[in-house]
């Protein structure tokens, strides 16, 4: 498939192709590597146009995507799903107000409860309803179908190379964050 100038972007908008857009930064910045540039611009389109499907797709359950994170975290947490909600506010990178008013409103939509923590009463525990439950399930099933759409053109093996390739990458940004 090649870079076709003037690509619609998640917000409806054309805007040029990567070729087109990589050409006008070398032209301003000679010491720009093409290849370099062309993969990290791919991803950045790839993670947009993936959050505005993924927000399409968590409102038509009725959820934000800030709620889904919640969701997610208390889901990966694991059985019972519990977590505090100081721990979730430095999972999710959030102030204890923002994740307060988080969890008011789930609360408030019966994705989660918050109740004492009966050994320790100073402490609060958020847990997952069935229906966040439900709702983290929902999301799941349809997030499956567009990530095998969104793969479909790779096979078995290249999904895995890329996976692996990704992962790498992945750890090499984690590293140079965690330097400072």
């Amino acid at each position: 498939m090649g870079d076709t100038p003037d690509t619609v972007g998640a917000n409806g908008i054309a805007e040029p192709s990567l070729d087109e857009q990589i050409a006008v930064y070398q032209r301003e910045f000679q010491d720009l590597d093409p290849q370099v540039e062309k993969v990290v611009s791919a991803l950045q389109r790839v993670n947009r146009r993936m959050n505005v499907a993924y927000g399409r797709q968590t409102a038509a359950l009725g959820i934000s995507n800030a709620e889904w994170e919640v969701l997610k975290a208390l889901v990966l947490a694991g059985a019972p799903y519990r977590m505090g909600p100081s721990e979730l506010a430095k999972q999710l990178g959030l102030t204890p107000a923002a994740m307060t008013h988080r969890i008011d409103r789930m609360t408030a939509e019966g994705l989660v409860t918050r109740e004492r923590d009966e050994t320790n009463r100073v402490r609060v525990i958020v847990e997952l309803t069935d229906e966040g439950r439900s709702k983290w399930l929902d999301a799941m099933r349809m997030a499956t179908v567009f990530e095998e759409e969104l793969l479909q053109d790779l096979s078995t093996e290249e999904r895995g190379v890329l996976g692996d390739m990704l992962t790498r990458l992945l750890a090499r940004v984690e590293e140079t964050q965690a330097r400072g």
